[in-house]
């Protein structure tokens, strides 16, 4: 299956992160090995981009909603919690 954002393809799960966010992934999270000065002019990068699009916030975080919604039984492997043998309990507490 083609996948495509805006009018571009993209090829690799990487390459959509970024086309649907508009910008690459390791300006957010950064990249391991970074020293403090290029952390610092990333999250200098990162705040200048915030500041010019400040509904940014919102939809990153309905792309990352969304993405967990959609794959939250493979990301956190869950199962169906089975139904207790001999029905629903009564959960009134006795005095």
């Amino acid at each position: 299956m083609r996948i495509f954002v805006d009018g571009h393809e993209a090829v690799t799960i990487e390459e959509f992160i970024e086309l649907a966010l508009g910008t690459p992934p390791q300006l957010w999270l950064g990249v391991e090995g970074e020293t403090s000065e290029e952390r610092a002019a990333r999250l200098a990068a990162a705040r200048d981009i915030l500041a010019e699009d400040p509904q940014m916030v919102d939809r990153i975080s309905h792309v990352a909603a969304r993405a967990i919604e959609e794959h939250a039984p493979s990301l956190f492997n869950i199962l169906p919690f089975p139904a207790a043998a001999g029905g629903p309990r009564d959960r009134r507490a006795v005095a």
